[in-house]
């Protein structure tokens, strides 16, 4: 059995108790001590006759007040006279400077306690109609560098971001990546989404978007649906739904995604995504140019409007109706969104057209629609489709879905040829059964070696897609070899004096720059077109039916046609002359790319998307339309 307590014991652990509860209870301990000891002093000179020389007998009040100004100011004492009186205030002037010394340190340490803290991003955020960021991935930089241009028009826009790092290591990497970032404000927090506790320091009740990110390692769709789970069954959640959005790498999550978001997630599948534009865009050189351009703030985007000027009026009449927008889509008031719909559609109260523009406050319906030159519109028929014969050099676990998207868009009779130095490929094709369209076959072989690639004979191919080995390399030895592989290819090609029309993965948008030099026809960054994505979302819910609708196989989708199949190429015409020969041939033409300028990155590799009606522009056999259409 321990002895009884000592005082002395007693004493120090309430000291230690003391100086447990930090600083304010040491701040008002000294306080107390301070006033303890004036007011003792202060009851010596007024009790007993304790004066200073010269003068009468002092009020307790004025004992008070004297004893005070000593403690704060040992210099007041200098002056004093009288023995007695002299002993009193050096008794209450050595006990203000203990004080007050102790005060001193014990401030100085409590405020590098608190900025301490405040490095640490622990305190509540205060903010309101934020977009609220939960996560850390290199997808941060591309996204906020979005939202900061998509909110140049607001007033103190503001994006909090909560992740698992130091705040001001965050807030200093965003810096330096992104520079540009106009009038937005980042404020970073520290703290695991996935914890309620943290989740309060975003202040998510009054944000106006939340986007979840996938982490970088271990099985991200898991951690999302985490996140999503910890959000959503928040304690002190809000009552109105939240605009949740988040991404999923795996489409067999997302029967239970749907399940635990409901209405507050809008859920984009990384791997349909990614697997839709990769097969769309290998058969359309440019392509992708044109997707970055709908899904990036940087030039044109996509909005949806009502325009009660336009009710009662046609699909068809809306379309030249506008002179710097290009019309794409309707959303129905009491249905979901439709690219390309019938052009006799009557548009009325409530119905939104989905259009380009290049913010929400430049959509005007002009009053001088621009002229259209009838005698250079040209009515060609469908031309037929052939087989088509892909090359695939190159594996990832998307590889599989793509193979299958691509069986959607090719003729009967088509084939593909995968090519990779991974054995175990052969067992991942799809299954016969599955595919309509597209005869598959794989062949072992190191896809950066010059002379497989010389044995394939490249040119004979009419599509080829060059994937990332993301699996089974890391991120920076995978680029490299998708970079070797396409030099030797273009080398190929130049020797040849033939052009090979290639598709390549990229995993991280800093390669693409390098990768220029090959002069690819595409390249396709799927985390960067993911954040793409993500970022319009948050800003407008509805556009993520519209983004699964241009991304599906089916109804219309976006397609680069001969520009020789929609007007002669004789003379200039103005873009609105285009738009009548599409609507004519029930789509909708929303841009054009120049053949000559399709290696010009300058000029965004010749695309040029929701061009002015009145623009003239010629267009020759090599130039193309950028059309919605079914086919």
């Amino acid at each position: 059995m321990a002895a009884e307590a000592s005082l002395r014991d007693r004493v120090r652990y309430r000291i230690d108790n003391l100086f447990s509860r930090g600083t304010p209870a040491l701040i008002l301990a000294l306080a107390l001590l301070s006033a303890s000891v004036v007011v003792i002093v202060a009851a010596i000179v007024w009790l007993l006759p304790v004066r200073p020389a010269g003068e009468g007998h002092l009020s307790f009040v004025e004992s008070v007040w004297r004893s005070l100004m000593r403690t704060l100011d040992p210099g007041t004492m200098g002056g004093d006279q009288g023995w007695g009186f002299r002993f009193a205030m050096l008794a209450v002037t050595v006990g203000g400077i203990f004080v007050i010394s102790a005060l001193i340190g014990v401030l100085t340490t409590g405020v590098e306690g608190k900025l301490d803290s405040l490095r640490k991003g622990r305190s509540r955020v205060v903010e309101h109609g934020h977009t609220a960021i939960l996560g850390w991935s290199e997808q941060v930089f591309t996204i906020v560098s979005e939202l900061a241009i998509a909110n140049e028009n607001q007033h103190r826009p503001c994006i909090v971001i909560l992740g698992p790092h130091d705040k001001v290591a965050m807030e200093e990497e965003i810096r330096e990546k992104v520079p540009e970032r106009k009038n937005t404000r980042i404020v970073c927090r520290t703290g695991d989404p996935m914890e309620t506790a943290d989740l309060t320091l975003a202040s998510l009740n009054a944000a106006r978007s939340i986007i979840v990110l996938s982490p970088e390692q271990g099985n991200a769709d898991a951690e999302v649906i985490k996140v999503v789970l910890a959000i959503t069954n928040h304690p002190d959640r809000r009552r109105r739904p939240y605009h949740i959005v988040a991404a999923l790498r795996d489409p067999r999550n997302a029967a239970i995604a749907a399940v635990v978001g409901r209405d507050e997630v809008e859920w984009i599948l990384v791997g349909d995504l990614v697997a839709r534009v990769i097969a769309q865009t290998c058969r359309q050189s440019g392509l992708s140019v044109v997707y970055t351009e709908l899904l990036d703030y940087g030039g044109d985007e996509i909005y949806l409007t009502e325009e009660p000027d336009l009710h009662g009026r046609s699909y068809a009449e809306a379309l030249l109706a506008f002179e710097k927008n290009a019309v794409m889509g309707l959303a129905p008031r009491d249905g979901a969104p439709a690219l390309n719909p019938p052009m006799d559609t009557e548009l009325r109260p409530g119905d939104r057209l989905v259009l380009i523009a290049e913010d929400d406050d430049k959509i005007d319906i002009t009053t001088q629609p621009a002229p259209v030159d009838e005698a250079a519109i040209v009515l060609s028929p469908p031309r037929p489709r052939s087989a088509e014969h892909t090359l695939v050099l190159g594996w990832n676990w998307r590889g599989r879905d793509i193979l299958c998207e691509l069986d959607h868009y090719v003729p009967p009779g088509s084939d593909a040829l995968v090519v990779a130095d991974l054995p175990m490929v052969g067992e991942q094709l799809p299954a016969r059964d599955r595919l309509r369209c597209l005869a598959l076959s794989f062949r072992l072989g190191d896809t950066t070696d010059r002379d497989v690639l010389e044995a394939l004979d490249p040119g004979s191919f009419d599509h080829i897609i060059l994937l990332s080995y993301a699996d089974s390399r890391a991120v920076q030895e995978a680029d490299a070899c998708t970079l070797m592989t396409l030099l030797h290819l273009r080398d190929m090609a130049d020797r040849l004096g033939r052009s090979f029309p290639v598709v390549s993965e990229m995993i991280d948008l800093r390669n693409r720059n390098l990768a220029e030099v090959t002069r690819a026809d595409d390249f396709i960054v799927s985390d960067h077109l993911v954040s793409l994505m993500l970022a319009q979302v948050s800003e407008d819910k509805q556009l993520n039916a519209i983004f699964a609708d241009i991304f599906d196989e089916e109804g219309s989708e976006i397609y680069l046609k001969p520009a020789g199949d929609y007007v002669t190429g004789d003379r200039e015409v103005t873009f609105a002359t285009v738009v009548e020969a599409a609507r004519r041939r029930s789509e909708c033409a929303i841009g054009y790319r120049l053949g000559a300028r399709a290696h010009d990155a300058e000029h965004t590799w010749g695309v040029a998307v929701n061009p002015a009606k009145s623009s003239l522009v010629h267009l020759g056999s090599d130039d193309q339309v950028i059309v919605v259409a079914e086919d």
